[in-house]
């Protein structure tokens, strides 16, 4: 018995930590002297550990047996022991974030194609020997974390060797099915920096459209053309049940797993072959019926009163598409949202609201998306819609500003916050998605909220950067020429102006990076270090330290 993948560090509060693992066969997995059995699924053979009775605000150190042999950390490891940090005794918390990366070799060709990876880079700079005041305390991977419709070389090769028996043409060197997502989560998570990185940091994830398909559930349109395409199923499946176990399980804390059914059938259910028919039910029910699951989650962080509240929505497998009721999020997921925010139980000082894509885009754009909308849904007449739903799929118009209704409904969220009798300190909307960084900062019209800090603060990629003309469609969008003629193009359709207002206060930026976001009791800043690569080695250079809050 090996470990095939792992450990992921995943849930940590002050006392309790919950610890992910992959084997290569059934048996007994120890963390800590916290043992458990694995379950499996289609051949592949899973634990999460539960460890309690830790002590606040240290850092033990961790090694995990396989039926009573070591087999981590390895011998010959450079980065040092793995840890369960708890939350800090002074209450600081630093939240790490980004999204979109890429598998691709670090030689010549990889760095020329792709840059430098930032969590390769991240992990370097933790392990310098600079102490672990600077660490991380927690990890959001924003979503396309796997390529599933662009896999890297080294899967790809393992595609075209299984295609005798998926002879798509169109989707032949694409993902199909969850053996196949294994190879995924292999590619990009067996990096010796990155696999000690996930082993020593708490990790939280959300899922994006190329952990499926690029453009997925973008319009209706885009929905009745894959739903009738023979390989959708076996590739939805395999899409959700692998996210499940790969991903989202790990999201939950020690009472949600409790009350979670398929983690019960996982661990309940005694044949290999009910558990695996039980896990693709679940995956194509929840296709079918976003509303029989819920891919959104919360974590809070630091100190029971007032402290920080990570709130992560998911903003790709719960839309309602039908153009007279399009939604980002669906009521039943939205009203999830509201409870854990405004009718929060406890005040919240910082309010991390996070989503994959960007709530707040360059005006230019946003301008751009609310008109694109608007013919789409008839505005200009039957000509006017076949031209927005191409543009739409054409230039992935498909942001909260594509979804109106839903951008209405965030603006009144985050009115209601404000107005709150103890409204938070900031709101931090922590989004990837659109391969560049920046950080914009929001007002309310109509609304006085000089305590409160609203802000939207984007990082893409963590390895996978854009072309030249990526770059100037963005600038050029940002600037107040095209952002005036848009803003006419969008009222021309119908659309109305938002309650609100930004601006692009840094950025946008197209390296590679991380940001981090650093919280001291009333207080928030903002850290932005892209990746360089320095003397052959690959590290982060410092872009912008930023104070958030008044």
């Amino acid at each position: 018995m090996q470990l095939k993948l792992g450990p992921l560090l995943r849930y940590v509060d002050e006392t309790r930590a919950t610890v992910w693992v992959e084997t290569t066969e059934a048996g007994e997995v120890e963390v800590l002297g916290h043992r458990t059995r694995t379950w499996s699924v289609h051949g592949h053979h899973y634990a999460l550990v539960l460890i309690e009775g830790l002590e606040p605000a240290t850092a033990t150190p961790y090694e995990v047996h396989l039926d009573g042999e070591k087999v981590w950390p390895p011998a010959d490891s450079p980065y040092g022991p793995s840890v369960i940090r708890t939350p800090r005794a002074d209450g600081t918390f630093r939240l790490t974030f980004g999204s979109c990366r890429r598998s691709a070799p670090f030689d010549e060709q990889g760095f020329k194609d792709f840059g430098p990876d930032a969590l390769v880079a991240l992990a370097e700079r933790m392990t310098s020997g600079a102490g672990d005041t600077e660490w991380p305390d927690a990890v959001l991977l924003l979503g396309d974390q796997v390529y599933a419709d662009d896999p890297s070389d080294v899967v790809l090769e393992k595609l075209r060797a299984a295609h005798g028996r998926r002879p798509d043409s169109e989707v032949a060197d694409e993902i199909g099915n969850f053996e196949e997502y294994t190879w995924l989560y292999d590619d990009a998570w067996l990096n010796p920096a990155v696999r000690w990185l996930f082993s020593t940091v708490p990790l939280c994830m959300l899922l994006d459209d190329h952990d499926l398909r690029d453009d997925w559930n973008t319009s209706l349109t885009w929905r009745r053309w894959v739903t009738r395409q023979s390989w959708w199923h076996d590739r939805v499946v395999g899409a959700y049940a692998s996210y499940w176990v790969y991903q989202h399980l790990g999201n939950l804390s020690p009472e949600q797993l409790d009350k979670d059914p398929t983690y019960a059938a996982m661990r309940g259910l005694d044949d290999e072959d009910e558990r695996s028919s039980y896990l693709d039910a679940f995956a194509w029910e929840a296709d079918e019926d976003p509303a029989s699951t819920r891919w959104s989650f919360y974590r809070d962080f630091g100190a029971r009163s007032r402290g920080v509240r990570l709130v992560a929505v998911d903003s790709r497998c719960s839309r309602q598409l039908e153009p007279d009721e399009r939604a980002m999020v669906d009521a039943h997921e939205w009203e999830w949202v509201r409870r854990h925010t405004v009718e929060a139980s406890q005040p919240i000082n910082h309010l991390l609201l996070a989503s994959t894509l960007p709530f707040l885009l360059a005006p230019g754009l946003h301008h751009l998306e609310g008109w694109d909308e608007a013919i789409s849904s008839g505005a200009w007449g039957p000509r006017g819609s076949r031209l927005g739903e191409k543009i739409r799929q054409g230039m992935d118009l498909e942001h909260w500003a594509s979804f109106r209704r839903s951008f209405d409904d965030v603006t009144e969220l985050l009115g209601e916050l404000v107005r709150a009798d103890d409204p938070p300190n900031s709101i931090l909307m922590l989004s990837g998605d659109v391969h560049c960084s920046y950080l914009t900062e929001a007002s309310l019209n109509g609304v006085d909220h000089p305590r409160t800090a609203i802000r939207q603060l984007t990082m893409s990629p963590f390895r996978n950067p854009v072309g030249w003309h990526i770059k100037l469609a963005n600038r050029l969008l940002d600037s107040w020429g095209m952002t005036k003629v848009l803003h006419r193009l969008a009222r021309s359709a119908g659309v109305r102006d938002v309650a609100a207002n930004w601006r692009t206060a840094y950025g946008p930026w197209f390296e590679n990076g991380v940001m981090t976001v650093v919280v001291r009791g009333d207080d928030a800043d903002v850290a932005v270090d892209h990746a360089r690569l320095v003397d052959g080695r690959q590290k982060l250079k410092s872009t912008l330290r930023h104070r958030l809050t008044a």
